[in-house]
């Protein structure tokens, strides 16, 4: 007859076996490797955040618009073509041009130069370079310059630093000129004054050389 301890140990033999069948019939889960979540640009990320069809919209718009200025950029270079304004010769005759812009800056260069030891110069200048109404102009201009001339021992020296051909019409332009004075007294105690003058002149053709005829200093 068996004993109570032999009863004891075979009941937690039993025990043992039946935990571990449960365990056997128990599915263990297969632990799959976690995927590792990718980096997101800001460019893919604004890429995303836009839907598609509002992106391909606003890239067909945009097409769209740039056909349409080309377009309209074509058909504004056709009217400039046809406006008189196209008919400027300083516009398509670079030739034509320089030539009018070199001999208005000598000219501007001469004629509001002056030296108290040769003021004859300046008179020859003018007469090369000047007709018409500028001849009055220069003479009152240069008028204030010669009555302190001798006494100031006076040197005026004008130079060109820029231009530009609005206008040739035949044998008529119109220059926009920029120009540095420097204006110096040679006498005991005299002093240098330097000075910026922007004015316009108006040329004419005469005798196969451009003169200026008129001079446009902005003063109304």
């Amino acid at each position: 007859m068996p004993t109570t301890r032999h009863m004891v140990n075979r009941q937690r033999r039993l025990a043992t076996v039946e935990s571990r069948r449960a365990t056997a019939r128990t599915p263990v889960p297969s632990r799959v490797p976690r995927p590792k979540p990718r980096k997101r640009t800001a460019r893919a990320a604004a890429r995303r955040s836009v839907p598609r069809p509002v992106l391909l919209a606003s890239l067909s718009l945009l097409a769209v618009l740039a056909a349409g200025f080309a377009g309209y950029a074509h058909t504004r270079a056709e009217d400039l073509r046809d406006m008189p304004a196209a008919r400027n010769a300083a516009l398509t005759d670079t030739a034509r041009t320089s030539e009018v812009k070199g001999t208005v800056g000598q000219a501007v260069d001469a004629v509001f130069s002056y030296d108290h030891t040769d003021p004859r110069r300046t008179d020859k200048a003018a007469d090369t370079y000047l007709t018409g109404k500028a001849v009055g102009q220069h003479r009152e201009m240069i008028a204030r310059v010669r009555a302190q001339g001798e006494r100031q021992k006076l040197v005026l020296t004008t130079t060109v630093t820029q231009s530009g051909v609005e206008v040739i019409d035949g044998d008529r332009a119109r220059v926009l000129v920029f120009a540095d004075q420097r204006n110096t007294s040679t006498a005991k105690g005299g002093s240098a004054t330097q000075a910026a003058a922007m004015f316009a002149v108006d040329a004419v053709r005469r005798g196969g050389s451009w003169r200026i005829a008129n001079i446009d200093t902005f003063n109304r």
